[in-house]
């Protein structure tokens, strides 16, 4: 009885952690994540992103277009190494979402 408690308690647990970690979403009105637009200057770094990102071939969080200027669209990325309007740290797993390269039509879906 006492091992079942404890299973539906972590269930439980389980449950809640997803819900929670899954509310965190991109914004697909404004094209922002924890209020932070998602197009723009981007840099890469090793340590201290703004956001942790996976690069994938399916199903992508969000579409993006790498372009050399005026990113001024959902999805539209430009590169750089200073002076950024955001930060990603390209990881493997436990991201803030998923992106996938595009060579037209970026954004949320």
């Amino acid at each position: 009885m006492k091992k079942l408690f404890v299973g539906i308690v972590t269930l439980f647990a389980m449950l809640i952690f997803t819900v929670s970690h899954s509310s965190e979403k991109i914004s697909k009105g404004d094209c922002t994540f924890k209020g932070k637009k998602l197009y723009g200057k981007v840099q890469i770094v090793d340590s201290f992103p703004d956001f942790k990102v996976k690069v994938t071939s399916s199903f992508p969080d969000l579409k993006v277009k790498m372009v050399t200027s005026f990113p001024d669209e959902c999805g539209e990325w430009q590169m750089v190494n200073s002076f950024p309007d955001f930060k990603i740290q390209i990881v493997d797993s436990f991201e803030d979402f998923s992106i996938k390269y595009v060579d037209n039509f970026p954004g949320i879906d």
